[in-house]
């Protein structure tokens, strides 16, 4: 494998044991972040004793009872069999389909690298606290528990690890479910060498963007540096502000530096390696839909008044419509109409904030920032609204983060604040700022859709690297079944034990 660009590394998934649990799609979870509610924790819980969220979430009275909980969870599910271990190191084809939604892509063990190495590409800040959470819950386990989602651009050619994936989805899966939000799942394994090689040769020559997990991203920064101990690497440290300032200031290092702080360190450490799901967005364009806000503490008739009395933006009354037809009339602003942002208590009524005073934003957004940092909802929001305006911390008591703009608004009912509803940024935008070295505003975007959590894990004490490269990887079972004609979709395999190879169909 070259040191260059992308390193896709196989692993031993940790995967369901069928008998132990009562289906799959009964284990699975979204990732921990979208599952904010108590009552979805809850619900997952009772879906299966077994479900993974009891891991990527533990109860606890405190943080170390909640690890505790965690770490003595996993061992006890692993010593019962609940979990197992695959045979073999393998990269994973997983596919999500929903409709006419199709996104395929390859689960493996990424290599880490800082910022300032340019391969993997950040756009949004982190919140220290959040990564020494998730930091302390993967110092627990000793696993990554669910794979980040980052996107890279192929040629389009079809060739590389666009068509081994293709091969892959011919052949009988390892599993099939389907999940309550109405996605089918799918997961193959590959360990033939040629195609771990055909695969590494094309990754090797790209970068990737951060599309969802920069929390987990940087909790993975920091744990190689706890246990590799390289000195002089700023990459952890560095990666928490993403190797750029969060109000938009670049990187010092361009994006092939290779100075005193870009050295790497032992290939053979796990702790070198963190578990990701890649995507191909020139094949599978990810959906970006917004991250909304919650101001449990502004409720939304003082809101309103400080707007107006800052003459910050023009608010229109909506009256009462439906949620969606209030996000449409958000949506279908001209650009012209500047930033814009849709306000609501939850008690039914709508108000749209648009055409932001230029003077203000003169006063409060820093010109020697790149224009397309100054012109985000999300730039405009904290600077001038959260900051200026209404004088809102960033705490998590003051300021929660929700994906679903119904459940933002179900929130700001249920605490009497103010939901603040977001358009979400092109995918272009987030890509140019990312190579620029630029952050935008943390939980700018939602990029998706999102691995299910719960599939496949990584273990971090069985040894990754050792035994990862494609030259070593053993050769692929031949019972393993490839006869499907072309095209035709494999019976699902909802409950295939690990450690077993799917046994060929009749073609």
């Amino acid at each position: 494998m070259t040191h260059d660009g992308l390193r896709l590394t196989p692993f031993r998934g940790l995967r369901y044991v069928p008998g132990k649990v009562g289906s799959l799609a009964a284990v699975t979870s979204p990732p921990y972040d979208v599952v904010v509610r108590p009552d979805q924790v809850r619900l997952l819980e009772t879906a299966d004793p077994h479900n993974i969220v009891r891991l990527i979430l533990p109860q606890g009275a405190d943080a170390a009872a909640r690890d505790a909980n965690a770490r003595t969870t996993l061992r006890t599910w692993r010593a019962e069999g609940v979990l197992a271990p695959d045979p073999r190191p393998a990269l994973y084809v997983y596919e999500q389909r929903k409709g006419e939604l199709l996104q395929r892509g390859l689960i493996g063990a990424l290599r880490l690298s800082p910022p300032e190495e340019g391969v993997v590409l950040p756009h949004e800040g982190v919140m220290p606290d959040v990564v020494e959470d998730r930091a302390r819950l993967m110092r627990a386990t000793g696993a990554n528990l669910e794979p980040l989602l980052l996107s890279y651009r192929g040629d389009g050619s079809g060739t590389g690890a666009a068509a081994v994936v293709e091969r892959a989805v011919l052949r009988t899966p390892l599993l099939s479910t389907r999940t309550a939000d109405g996605f089918s799942h799918r997961l193959w394994s590959l360990t033939d060498p040629a195609e771990l090689a055909e695969v590494d040769a094309e990754l090797s020559r790209h970068r990737a963007l951060i599309a969802d997990g920069h929390h987990r991203w940087a909790t993975y920064l920091r744990l190689r540096e706890e246990h590799c101990g390289q000195e002089g690497n700023g990459g952890t440290r560095a990666h928490e502000g993403h190797g750029a300032r969060e109000d938009g200031r670049d990187r010092a290092d361009g994006p092939n530096a290779d100075g005193p702080n870009s050295a790497r360190t032992d290939a053979g450490s796990p702790w070198e390696y963190g578990l990701v799901l890649l995507v191909d967005t020139v094949r599978h364009p990810l959906r970006v839909q917004a991250i909304h806000r919650v101001l449990p503490r502004l409720p939304l008739e003082r809101a309103l008044r400080a707007v107006e009395s800052a003459d910050a933006f023009r608010v229109r009354d909506l009256g009462k419509p439906s949620l969606a037809q209030a996000l449409d009339e958000l949506d279908a602003l001209e650009e012209s109409a500047g930033n814009a942002f849709l306000l609501t208590d939850g008690g039914g009524a709508f108000h749209l904030l648009h055409d932001p005073s230029a003077r203000l934003l003169e006063r409060t957004v820093e010109a020697d920032r790149p224009a397309a940092w100054r012109r985000l909802d999300a730039t405009v929001l904290h600077s001038v609204l959260l900051d200026r305006v209404w004088d809102v911390p960033d705490r998590p008591e003051d300021i929660g983060y929700i994906h679903d703009a119904s459940a933002a608004v179900g929130k700001a009912a249920g605490t009497g604040g103010t939901a603040v509803l977001m358009r979400p940024v092109r995918e272009e935008v987030v890509r140019e700022l990312a190579e620029q070295g630029v952050t935008m505003p943390r939980k700018s975007t939602s990029f998706g859709p999102k691995p299910a959590t719960g599939l496949v894990l990584r273990l971090l004490d069985e040894g990754t690297a050792p035994g990862g490269d494609a030259a070593s990887a053993e050769a692929e079972d031949p019972a393993s079944a490839e006869d499907s004609e072309p095209g035709e979709d494999p019976a699902p395999r909802d409950d295939l034990a690990p450690g077993t190879d799917p046994a060929p169909r009749d073609g």
